[in-house]
This record gives C-alpha cells, structure tokens and sequence, in this order.
C-alpha cells in the first residue's frame, strides 16, 4: 500500500491525520477548583510550582525538536490529574455528552500495524504511511475500538484513552472543568523534583534491573518482545508513580500538552516570558509529551523527560492520549 494524500508524519512516533473537511477547534479555557467536582479534585494532585530547569543539552537528545537549551523555568502552583485520563473516564464523559471524537466524525484513525488482526490486514487497512508504513489507516478506529472494529476497551478500563485528538481532549476539559497542561508544567510535574534527570525516576532506564515505564523491546517496528509486561497499552499503574505521585507520565501513551509546537521560540524568550511560558501565539502542530510504548531507543528516544513531539490538532493514534490540569 502508498501513502494517501490525506496522510503525512508529523514528529517521530505519531502520524499526522490532515483532514479534508477541518473541525472547528475547541479554546483549551480555563477553570477554576470551585468548578470542578470532588471526584475529579480527588483524582488530582496539586503541586506547589516553582522555578526549574527545563529542556536539556543531553548528548543525545534531538537538537532539531527544540529540546535544549537548558533554560530556568517558573510555574505557578497548579493541579494534575494523577493518571492519564482513561477510557473508564472518558466514557463517563461520552456518556453524559454524547460526545463524538474527530476519529469517529471522520471514520477513521491510525493503528499500529502488528495490532490490527492479521486474518482482516488486507480488509481493514486502507492506507499505511509511506514514510512510516507500520501506520495503518484503520475504517472504524476509535477510542471504544482501539484496532478498529470487533475490538473494544471493555477489559482496558484503566488503561490510557487513545484515538483522541487534541481537540476531543480539550473538549473533555470543558466537560471536566479542567485544562490541558502548558508543556513547562507537564515536564515541571514529570520531573518530580529531580533536576536535569533523563527519566522521572533518574539517569538509569532500568534501575537495578526493573522495568519503569511501558515501551518498546526488540527490533522496532518488527519485534515486540513485551518483556516489560505490555505489547500495547497498559493500565496507568502498572508502573511506580514518580516522587510527585504521578502514574504513566513517561511511557505507554504520548500526552498532549496546550502549546503549539515550535523548535526555536523559546530560545527568544526573555525572563518574563519564561514565567508561566505557554509558547508561541499560532502554529501548526500542538506539543505532544512524554513518549509511548512504542518508543524505542534505535528510532524515537523520546520517552525522557525533556524529549518533545507534535502533532495537529485533529490528528488521533492508537498511542496518543492526555491528562488533564487545573
């Protein structure tokens, strides 16, 4: 299969879905705590903000996403969700809205190959990416269908919501109350008080041994070992929470930030404007965090702290989902 006109990369790990027909985009808006439910503020954690050191210089990093340099950052205090939200969640949300995500008004989205059933490839798959062919645009992927029909989330409650676009998830917020994080308050929260670490726990990716987040093993995009436990998507506490009690906040779906993506505003930026920074005013892709489980060193090492990506606003992947602020 040859790549459709209506598919494109965008970023490392998450192809672009460039619609024929645009959904109006959705205002990320603000809310205040007296707005939102004791459920929901029971889910959060609230953070005190602060001054920190945001990008990186790191040997390997990706100079050309914007990553470094290393600059002092400060954030006013601020809620988080413990977890990505999560497809139990985000019915609750589908339920009291009917709510329709842009995969669904659109009818499609991208799966990963090896996880569309291999007996129905050639029925179910209508185009793969050229620059990226493990992409598969599926008919009927969603969110409550995560590879396309026949599948469901029914025994993945606690696992990352998928197949939402940027604008379902701010879409999720006004119904919630709350807001998507701005990227320095995401990468603030990842971090949990550790300066300039690769990862939420420290340097090392296995310390002594141990699995800490959800990503790829093997030979990617052939080999998945799963020898973290997980060939997909995995429940948000599969893993241990970083020194802030935040869950899945490397690792197993990629999060989608406020900000538009762009790889050298920040470097103008003066020290005003590193106060609560919220990025460049327009753009094309919105910023997307802290990798998936498809992530791998030899392709997309970008599941560290400081790593970035983007993508539009209507694009949805089986790997791309979100958590939300206050």
């Amino acid at each position: 299969m040859t790549c459709g006109s209506d598919i494109t990369t965008k970023g490392c790990c998450t192809p672009a879905s460039e619609r024929d027909v645009p959904v109006a985009q959705a205002d990320s808006g603000v809310h205040s705590a007296s707005e939102v439910s004791s459920a929901t503020l029971e889910g959060m954690i609230a953070l005190p903000g602060g001054s920190f050191l945001m990008g990186t210089d790191y040997a390997e990093a990706f100079p050309a996403d914007g990553e470094g340099p290393v600059r002092e950052v400060t954030v006013d205090a601020f809620r988080i969700d413990r977890y990505p939200v999560t497809n139990k969640r985000f019915a609750e949300f589908v339920a009291a809205t009917g709510y329709k995500t842009e995969a669904e008004q659109y009818g499609w989205s991208f799966v990963f190959w090896s996880h569309v059933p291999k007996d129905r490839f050639y029925e179910m798959v209508e185009d793969t990416v050229a620059a990226a062919p493990w992409w598969c645009k599926v008919r009927g992927a969603y969110w409550n269908a995560p590879e396309g029909p026949g599948s469901n989330v029914l025994k993945r409650g606690d696992h990352p919501v998928v197949h939402v676009s940027w604008n379902d998830a701010v879409a999720f917020c006004q119904w919630s109350g709350q807001r998507l994080l701005t990227e320095a308050e995401w990468e603030y929260a990842a971090r949990g008080g550790l300066e300039q670490k690769l990862y939420p726990w420290g340097d090392k990716l296995r310390p002594n041994g141990e699995h800490r987040c959800n990503i790829w093993q093997g030979e990617f995009p052939k080999v998945d070992t799963a020898d973290d436990g997980y060939a997909g998507t995995c429940p948000v506490e599969a893993f241990p929470a970083n020194e802030y009690g935040l869950f899945s906040i490397t690792g197993n779906a990629w999060e989608w930030c406020a900000d538009w993506f762009d790889t050298a505003f920040h470097r103008a930026a003066t020290a005003a404007t590193r106060i609560n920074p919220k990025g460049p005013p327009t753009g094309t892709g919105r910023v997307v965090k802290g990798g998936s489980f498809l992530c791998h060193k030899s392709y997309c090492n970008r599941y560290r702290v400081a790593a970035r990506s983007s993508n539009t606003p209507d694009s949805s992947t089986s790997n791309m989902g979100f958590r939300c602020a206050l």
